[in-house]
């Protein structure tokens, strides 16, 4: 029985594991790690393309009948645990991700994944639809965020198609869409401090409502600090978080911290 604690859906629709590992297009000489296996739909799928699967399961059970149904995928290897706490820059360098992330922690695993990013080529995960349109979203839309601009400013994002109800046992309540992020070798905009742009974009979205100044003297900027940044960053005092591009994010933070 799938266990509603750990919000598990398991994906049952076969065409659409054929959708994922297509869309995956993975080498035969790839790492893939896989999140939340599951009832393993989509592992053997992968363990026929890839050199070496890792996949990351946190129910003991489920982790114990993927061992016995797989025995013979001898290039699996199962993680019984948390993902939030698997070193994931222990991985190989061009590793590709493939996951159908619980909808209840799929926020904190994907900044997980973006920390280590220079370990990875692409990543194909299902989300929740409203997390996927927030991950995708550009400047100025409702949906437009802390995780639009910190995974935009490392990763090429597209949605690449939805996913009904019906294709998970038990159905969702929610639709799903499975996202594709690819990972640049050279990301188009600098940013000298990452931690620095982070806590800047976290703290420009913690009052939504505010404008760009208010909410950053809320969130402890020096308020003798805030207005000549802006105006270094060529950014008009009125401005709302949700109008920043990620360059000029980019350019506040640097003129924030420097």
């Amino acid at each position: 029985m799938p266990n509603k604690r750990l919000g598990q859906h398991f994906l049952i629709d076969p065409n659409i594991v054929r959708k994922i590992v297509a869309l995956a297009a993975i080498r035969p000489d790839e790492t893939v790690l896989e999140i939340g296996p599951g009832r393993g739909a989509l592992t053997r799928m992968l363990c026929e393309r890839a050199a070496r699967v890792i996949a990351i399961e946190l129910d003991r059970e489920l982790e114990r009948r993927l061992r016995e149904t797989l025995a013979d995928c001898r290039n699996l290897e199962l993680h019984q645990g948390d993902a939030l706490a698997y070193p994931f820059g222990s991985l190989p360098e061009r590793s590709v991700v493939v996951a159908n992330l619980p909808y209840n922690v799929s926020s904190p695993i994907l900044f997980a994944l973006l920390e280590a990013r220079e370990r990875f080529v692409r990543m194909i995960l299902m989300l929740q639809t409203e997390v996927a349109q927030r991950l995708a979203s550009k400047p100025g839309s409702k949906d437009y965020g802390v995780l639009s601009v910190l995974a935009q400013a490392f990763a090429d994002i597209r949605v690449a198609f939805r996913v009904a109800p019906t294709c998970f046992q038990p159905p969702p309540e929610v639709s799903s869409s499975v996202v594709h992020l690819t990972m640049p070798r050279r990301v188009p905009v600098a940013i000298p401090d990452h931690a620095a742009f982070t806590k800047t974009v976290r703290a420009a979205f913690a009052h939504r409502r505010k404008t760009l100044i208010n909410s950053l003297r809320d969130e402890g900027y020096n308020a003798q600090t805030i207005l000549p940044a802006l105006e270094t960053a060529g950014l008009q005092p009125e401005i709302r978080a949700e109008r920043l591009s990620i360059e000029q994010f980019a350019r506040l933070s640097t003129a924030l911290n420097s």
